[in-house]
């Protein structure tokens, strides 16, 4: 038998290769089966039982029997592009899969998944010496293209590249100052990887939870909040926790006047919106301040724009919170997020969830 010491090593091996391994794959929206399957596979020793819908939301459930449903849940997906134009000299050009930016596209590497597998390109960009002397072109939509080292489009055909084929940025997961995890997809796969170690947390502690809960990693968030749309129904839970990215503002050409005030490394981040439930909310304020976890604030308009409005406004009503990661250079290849909020977040939901009572009255009126 393993002692205490080397099961502790061998999860936090286990632990950094799912992170790496998840975080690097690719999972655009509509085509996210390949992520959700390593998130699975991950998640199961540490729970009951699980299940997966017909469009790849897939759920790990502790307690499945038990009548009272608790959900945390992260989204699977990430921005990307469609082929969605060949030029008959092999040249490709693309439109939105979720909110992808054209102005860090030019002079990026990319792959085109293809049913013949995987193709790299490039978004190719005219050298400074050959633009319009006192003019800078801005990309946009209509003049970024994908070279694939084609000359014709037969020649982009032949390599499996057809209309509708999607493609992703080339880049990987990488480590800055010790500190900080950087790289493209961190929202909201972070996320996935985040709830998934909640769910290992409260496996190893050995706890009987008085709820069923159920770890839902969502997909098609990224074009309107779909995946979560199609699992509350299915799930009817009585409460939600969701947890997603929010802006660190701190970095130059952020406003704070509009965004707030949230920085990395200085914990997660509440929201406060039409869409969270107060009490709710107070009830995870409550869990930080017990265990002296820091936590930002943040305010919502009208939506939170995440998944929590989603499930708070399915089956009749849903008390849902909202808990944020904040996340510097957002639907870049260098979304880059603080270890130490990644942990306190997971700290958070664990420690909620421990000493959740399910009797807890979430009426605003009796």
């Amino acid at each position: 038998m393993l002692s205490k010491s080397l099961l502790q090593r061998h999860s936090s091996m286990n632990e950094n290769q799912f992170l790496s391994n998840y975080l690097n794959n690719a999972s655009p929206t509509g085509f996210e089966a390949s992520g959700q399957q390593i998130w699975l596979d991950y998640i199961k020793p540490y729970v009951d039982s699980y299940f997966t819908d017909s469009y790849g939301t897939a759920v790990a459930v502790i307690e499945p029997d038990a009548p009272y449903r608790v959900v945390i849940e992260a989204h699977a997906d990430e921005i990307s592009w469609f082929v969605n134009y060949i030029k008959d000299d092999g040249y490709i050009y693309v439109r939105r899969n979720g909110g992808s930016d054209h102005m860090i596209a030019p002079s990026m590497r990319v792959n085109i998944h293809t049913d013949k597998g995987m193709v790299p390109g490039v978004f190719g960009w005219p050298a400074i010496h050959v633009r319009k002397e006192g003019k800078e072109d801005a990309p946009t939509l209509d003049n970024i293209f994908i070279d694939v080292g084609a000359q014709s489009k037969a020649e982009v055909e032949e390599l499996g590249i057809h209309v509708g084929c999607v493609i992703t940025f080339k880049d990987e997961l990488t480590e800055l100052n010790g500190k900080y995890w950087s790289g493209r997809a961190l929202d909201n796969r972070i996320g996935g990887y985040m709830i998934a170690q909640v769910a290992r947390k409260i496996k190893e502690s050995g706890k009987k939870l008085p709820f069923g809960l159920y770890i839902v990693n969502a997909v098609q968030e990224e074009i309107g909040l779909r995946g979560a749309e199609m699992i509350a129904q299915r799930i009817k839970p009585n409460v939600a926790i969701i947890t997603d990215v929010c802006h660190d503002t701190t970095a130059p050409l952020y406003s704070k006047i509009s965004s707030g005030d949230q920085a990395a490394g200085k914990g997660p981040v509440l929201t406060y919106g039409a869409s969270v439930h107060k009490k709710l909310l107070d009830l995870i304020i409550a869990t930080a301040r017990k265990q002296e976890i820091p936590f930002q604030r943040a305010a919502a308009s009208r939506t939170t724009g995440t998944d929590t409005d989603a499930f708070a406004y399915s089956n009749g009503g849903v008390p849902s919170a909202l808990i944020s990661l904040p996340l510097k250079y957002m639907h870049t290849t260098v979304e880059t997020a603080s270890k130490k909020d990644i942990e306190q977040v997971i700290e958070l939901m664990v420690a909620f969830l421990l000493d959740f009572d399910p009797s807890f009255d979430f009426r605003y009126i009796s």
